[in-house]
């Protein structure tokens, strides 16, 4: 009995060498999250995140959506814009509660659109920091704009300045 439950132990193991070595496949979080809404807008405008990091997209719409930045599905000019070296995206028609997920490998500022709303729904996605200022202060995370609570449209927010 020990040797059949030794001889089993070997296949097994043996079995798992020839497959391969196990990847562990993480989920992590995305950085920022992007609605789309029923009044034909992504609930912000502009998201900031670093090379390497993920935004999501959720159709919270009734509507069917897309997520674009891909000149040869573009119709209207400047509604999509992706830095040199990046790759083209889309998403597909997003049902309502679908989602799409992209990670942003090259810095720069994409520009992109939901397809059969280009006209009036788009938005931007800035990787990695940008100079604002032109004096060398960088965001890196979160927006400059905050969306409005009803419309879903962004509004900016008031700022002092000291003189």
């Amino acid at each position: 009995m020990r040797l059949c439950l030794w001889a089993f132990g070997l296949l097994v193991l043996g079995g798992d060498l020839l497959a391969g070595p196990v990847v562990a496949q993480t989920t992590g979080a995305p950085a920022a999250t992007v609605g789309m809404t029923n009044t034909l807008s992504f609930t912000q405008d502009t998201v900031r995140v670093e090379v390497g990091e993920t935004v999501r997209w959720k159709n919270t719409s009734v509507i069917v959506h897309t997520v674009t930045a891909d000149p040869e599905r573009a119709t209207v000019d400047g509604s999509m814009r992706l830095p040199d070296g990046a790759t083209p995206f889309h998403s597909g028609d997003l049902e309502p509660e679908a989602t799409f997920e992209y990670t942003f490998e090259t810095p720069g500022r994409y520009r992109y659109f939901c397809v059969p709303h280009e006209a009036a729904m788009r938005g931007v996605v800035i990787v990695g920091p940008v100079e604002e200022d032109g004096q060398g202060a960088y965001e890196k995370r979160g927006s400059t704009k905050k969306p409005h609570p009803e419309a879903g449209t962004s509004i900016s927010q008031p700022q002092s300045v000291t003189r």
